[in-house]
């Protein structure tokens, strides 16, 4: 028997989680579920993330609920879209096997006519973000009257947002008498000043001691110079050839930029921010969750609710603001009990910062050193020998192949193929990696950091400046336009600089050397029947040319908010070329090119100034 038997939940839902490889309940679900269960609490969560509380509060909502009624009885708020996403399709999962039920998503960046017209269809179950769940209120456009249950999940990260008064309005049009559960990772005095408001003698369960880290990840921090830091990363990036890890940012401009750059250097990476719009979102997100990204550059905001499986590595690229927020960041790995790692990338002035998180998190850091060229070399080659031992061969299509791959190899022994082979990738990143240098910051050099400036923007000389007719509006992110102009132009990434994507055309850089091949490589490319027109930048810059004010389709265009992959408004100046330039390269088991040699990429992070810290989602 499934032991989610023996806490009350029915048969067809356990049949359902079981087919999920629910087999055994976590224990924030073994003692969360008997008493919410009971409907008879107030309840508070504290529990780190992947712990699996949405199924902790999910699988009782789905027990107490009437399904025959088709009203709102159950309402709960989180902080984003992704985890709003998310939790719903889990209860629709979770149900399968049940009639009757209705879950409905409410969150912004979507459609708000067809949430409108879930609800009127009849919902039990509403999991919303707040703004949207205002809006709707707004438009009377729900009865929250008879709501028996209320959740506020990742409470911590809502009051963060600034989501405090959102969440007092749409309190205030449901019941006095409805039972509140909270759950939260970390237990801040605004967390328990909510509580304390909305709760009557809530039942406390604690997993853990609080606002602590999981205990199944370890985590390790590098001390490199500023103008190291990029490189020190795609080091750390090569010396873990199976990483599927997720990367933080603090801004949503630094995000894009290092994003951008990685992509130029041949990794599989793309960002996730606010400034994208939700159907980039979801694109960036199904392509991380089907493991077509290895890395995904996201904010703190963004990647609350990210649920992915399996992620090996969180990388603090910068160290957040509030220090709770790397518990939350350090929980996108080591989900249902897996092991991971939470790397710190710091200069010497941060120090003070990790000792804090320790003393938060209750666990020490382990004082990692960036790995030298050749510990890098040895791990790639030994990488790619283990994946070519494990390939799974198609013996029926490779069968007519044999006979000429044999001949090929017949004045060879079994161990000169071996070297050959080997040494194919090998004497490649044995190229790349020479002369590698050391980027552990010394003593002297910690103690005389200046801070972080390791994306440093640098001019553009040695670059053309060039117009394209295409845009945001054409559904092209920088990553895409990138593609697109390599692929067309034949030319590598390295030779594209700064990419200034905007509604309805696009200004970008090419290494001089090339800029006449790509003007003609373009001269017969169409994009879906219209014929792509390039031309040099002039005084287009400042907006005086046709295109610079009005759209190709006639009419004043507008830029997109989140149009194209980096989405970012009112900063089109700033440089955004990606990876160092000197030196050589190579290309990595995908075919392609990568840079390192130490020393800055020339992007640069630049601190968002004003703007009110408070989010919608």
């Amino acid at each position: 028997m499934n032991p989610f038997s023996t806490l009350g939940i029915r048969h067809d839902i356990v049949n359902a989680i079981t087919e999920l490889g629910y087999e055994k309940p976590s224990p924030i679900q073994e003692q969360a579920i008997p008493v919410l269960l009971s409907g008879s609490n107030d309840f508070v969560g504290l529990a780190q993330t992947g712990t699996g509380k949405t199924a902790a509060f999910g699988l009782p909502l789905l027990e107490l609920l009437d399904f025959e009624e088709n009203y709102p009885q159950a309402l709960i708020l989180c902080p984003t879209r992704e985890l709003c996403l998310q939790i719903t399709n889990d209860l629709k999962t979770y149900s399968k096997n049940m009639k009757n039920v209705n879950v409905v998503a409410v969150y912004g960046g979507a459609n708000i006519s067809d949430q409108l017209r879930q609800i009127k269809r009849g919902v039990q179950i509403v999991v919303a973000t707040p703004g949207r769940m205002l809006d709707i209120i707004n438009r009377k456009a729900i009865d929250f009257t008879q709501v028996q249950y209320v959740v506020l999940d990742e409470a911590d990260e809502m009051l963060n947002m600034g989501f405090q008064e959102d969440i007092d309005q749409i309190l205030s049009t449901t019941p006095d008498d409805k039972k509140t559960w909270l759950f939260s990772a970390t237990m801040p005095g605004e967390v328990r000043r909510i509580a304390k408001k909305y709760m009557t003698d809530p039942f406390e369960l604690t997993m853990g001691t609080k606002n602590t880290g999981n205990v199944n990840i370890s985590h390790e921090y590098y001390v490199v110079r500023a103008r190291d830091k990029y490189a020190a990363f795609k080091r750390i990036v090569d010396f873990n050839p199976e990483i599927f890890g997720i990367v933080f940012c603090r801004t949503k401009i630094e995000t894009q930029e290092i994003a951008e750059s990685l992509i130029k250097d041949g990794y599989n990476a793309d960002a996730l921010h606010g400034d994208l719009s939700q159907q980039q979102r979801d694109k960036v997100m199904k392509r991380y969750r089907d493991r077509s990204l290895q890395l995904l550059i996201a904010t703190d905001v963004a990647a609350r609710g990210i649920d992915v499986n399996d992620v090996t590595h969180v990388i603090n690229y910068s160290l957040p603001d509030e220090i709770e927020n790397y518990t939350h960041r350090s929980g996108r790995t080591a989900r249902a009990g897996k092991m991971g790692i939470s790397i710190a990338i710091i200069n010497s002035k941060e120090l003070g910062k990790i000792r804090q998180i320790e003393r938060v998190i209750g666990k020490q850091f382990t004082k990692a050193e960036i790995p030298n060229g050749f510990d890098v070399c040895e791990k790639q080659l030994f990488a790619l020998v283990h994946k070519v031992h494990n390939v799974e061969v198609n013996e029926e299509q490779i069968e007519q192949y044999i006979p000429r791959i044999m001949d090929e190899f017949k004045d060879l022994e079994k161990e000169d193929i071996i070297k050959r082979f080997a040494s194919l990738e090998f004497n490649r990143f044995l190229e790349y990696y020479s002369n590698a240098p050391d980027l552990n910051a010394t003593h002297e050099e910690r103690t005389g950091d200046r801070g972080d400036r390791s994306f440093k923007s640098s001019t553009s000389a040695g670059f053309t400046r060039l117009f394209m007719n295409l845009g945001s509006v054409d559904d092209f992110t920088r990553g895409d336009m990138l593609g697109f102009i390599c692929n067309n132009a034949k030319i590598s990434g390295k030779s594209v600089g700064k990419i200034d994507l905007k509604g309805v055309f696009t200004f970008f850089e090419v290494e001089n050397s090339v800029a006449d091949q790509v003007t003609q490589a373009f001269k017969s490319v169409d994009y879906q029947g219209r014929d792509v027109r390039i031309e040099p930048a002039g005084d287009r810059e400042g907006g005086s040319s046709r295109e610079g004010g009005r759209g190709e389709r006639g009419g004043f265009s507008r830029e997109r908010s989140g149009g194209g992959g980096g989405g970012y408004r009112g900063r089109t100046g700033g440089n955004r070329e990606g990876g160092s330039r000197e030196g050589g390269g190579f290309r990595d088991f995908s075919g392609k090119r990568r840079e390192d040699r130490g020393g800055s990429s020339s992007a640069g992070p630049r601190r968002e100034g004003g703007g009110d810290r408070r989010r919608r989602s």
